[in-house]
């Protein structure tokens, strides 16, 4: 009797019509983007320095240590060994504080020379350009920043301008030059979407849909804030949807690995768990994803507003739709409600004595900063202008003394807060910068004398560890600088 050979395995047929399939897999995906190579920050000792930390405490003929970008020890001086190779600042006589950030700047999104063609801080086509991003416009070769680091500036929050009730989101840079946008972006930041109420958007949508009053402003605020919640609630509905689609489709893959085991234990054709379809996606809508940012807390909200009825409106929309206002720019009349402000946890970014520019603008009083303060609440003195940034560290002294002068107590620390620690708090970065303190960046200004003097001058500035400027070494001349000084005045070729 002759016996077959037994027959080969054959392996199960798919009795399925499509396999599951991922809608999302289709979607492109964005590549990392890495910054620019940097060489390594050597090591700096800093000597016989006067040194404030921003941070409550004070240190005569003090030492501080910097190493790898960030700052290591403080001490008095002869308690700390620089490494082999640091680089040894003598600083006797001399002041040391945290680097000085900007909370409020339109530095490279106007950059020098100021003309239309380089005029890129307001999308004025729109009540609502929450969409748009002060990243996509800024010049990291602006003329101004150089001056800036000149001043002690390390880090400012680069906003759009003030014309639209939601201007669209700024971006917290390094003050340093550089080739593009990415290679200045302060690291780990958070996202701030910039808003602005009372006279700005009146005067410039007045004429054209609106909003001609506060009456508008105030309910196309909130009729921008309930659509966002409405796409929240879309977006969360999806998500959860797809999870559940998720978890049924890998319980479909174990069970037809088990099916396929059997059908080829017994060479027959088994069933398999019919696929069902992936949930749609809602569509996705970059004003009202920047928004639902702020819903989320994912997105810091900075307000600019001048007056009380302006900043009690914000107030009453963040409490009706539950968010946080991280801070009120101008705030010109917070000394008013400086005790709700406190109570609450909204900061104020405002000037030392800029006021009566405008009608919003009638009230300020330069005890602002010093009445907010004394009343617990958090402030910093910004510049919102090119010129302003540069002296920033006088700016908080002004404010400083007219303080003193109306008989509250505000501490050489304090003031030193509103251009350190404070606005750092504002851009939340507060936790890497803003203070001298063991394990923060190396942002750090020594300064020729007290630097709450008019006479202090930022003699060297360092961040992350490196030396970004040291007086009487020239500053970097930006593309703009460099391109005319090789052409000589008058000399342009014809070249428009």
């Amino acid at each position: 009797m002759v016996v077959a050979p037994p027959a080969p395995d054959k392996a199960p047929e798919i009795d399925l019509e499509s396999t599951w399939s991922d809608p999302e897999a289709l979607v492109p995906q964005p590549r990392k983007v890495t910054q620019g190579a940097r060489l390594p920050a050597r090591a700096v000792l800093i000597r016989h320095a006067t040194i404030l930390t921003a941070a409550g405490k004070r240190l005569d003929d003090g030492a501080i240590l910097l190493e790898d970008g960030r700052i290591t020890a403080l001490g008095a001086d002869g308690t700390l060994a620089p490494p082999e190779g640091a680089l040894v600042v003598d600083a006797t006589g001399k002041f040391v504080t945290p680097g000085i950030i900007d909370a409020h700047s339109h530095i490279g999104v106007y950059p020098a020379p100021a003309t239309a063609a380089t005029s890129d801080g307001n999308e004025a086509t729109d009540p609502n350009t929450a969409g748009v991003a002060a990243e996509y416009a800024y010049t990291a070769q602006d003329p101004a920043i150089a001056r800036a680091l000149a001043g002690g500036v390390t880090a400012a929050l680069i906003l759009p301008g003030s014309a639209n009730l939601i201007g669209g989101r700024g971006v917290t840079v390094e003050m340093r030059q550089a080739r593009r946008i990415d290679d200045v972006r302060f690291p780990g930041a958070p996202s701030v979407l910039k808003m602005a109420c009372g006279e700005n958007p009146k005067r410039v949508y007045g004429r054209k849909a609106g909003p001609q009053t506060r009456m508008g402003e105030y309910a196309a605020f909130r009729a921008a804030f309930q659509a966002a919640a409405d796409y929240a609630v879309k977006w969360k509905q999806y998500r959860a949807r797809r999870a559940e689609w998720e978890r049924r489709r890998a319980r479909a893959a174990m069970l037809d690995a088990e099916v396929d085991k059997k059908a080829k234990a017994s060479g027959k054709r088994l069933p398999h768990v019919k696929p069902e379809p992936a949930p749609d996606a809602p569509g996705r809508d970059a004003r009202l994803e920047a928004i639902a940012g702020v819903l989320s807390g994912e997105v810091l909200a900075e307000v600019h507003c001048y007056t009380v009825r302006d900043m009690a409106q914000l107030l009453a929309i963040s409490d009706q739709f539950g968010f946080d206002i991280r801070a009120f720019h101008h705030a010109l009349e917070a000394y008013k409600i400086r005790d709700l402000l406190a109570a609450r946890g909204v900061a104020i970014a405002t000037w030392s004595d800029w006021w009566g520019f405008k009608l919003e603008a009638f009230d300020g009083i330069m005890e602002n900063a010093a009445l907010v303060s004394e009343a617990g609440g958090r402030v910093a003195i910004h510049s919102d202008s090119s010129i302003g940034i540069q002296r920033l560290n006088q700016e908080a002294a002004k404010a400083m003394w007219a303080g003193r002068n109306a008989g509250i107590d505000i501490s050489d620390d304090t003031a030193l807060r509103w251009v350190t620690a404070n606005p750092a708090w504002i851009l939340g970065i507060d936790k890497d910068t803003g203070t001298l303190e063991p394990g923060k960046r190396a942002d750090v200004v020594v300064w020729s004398a007290n630097p709450l003097s008019v006479y202090a001058r930022a003699e060297v500035v360092l961040i992350a560890g490196r030396v970004a400027y040291e007086r009487g070494k020239g500053n970097q001349p930006s593309d703009f600088e460099l391109g005319n000084s090789a052409l000589g005045a008058g000399s342009a070729g014809g070249v428009k």
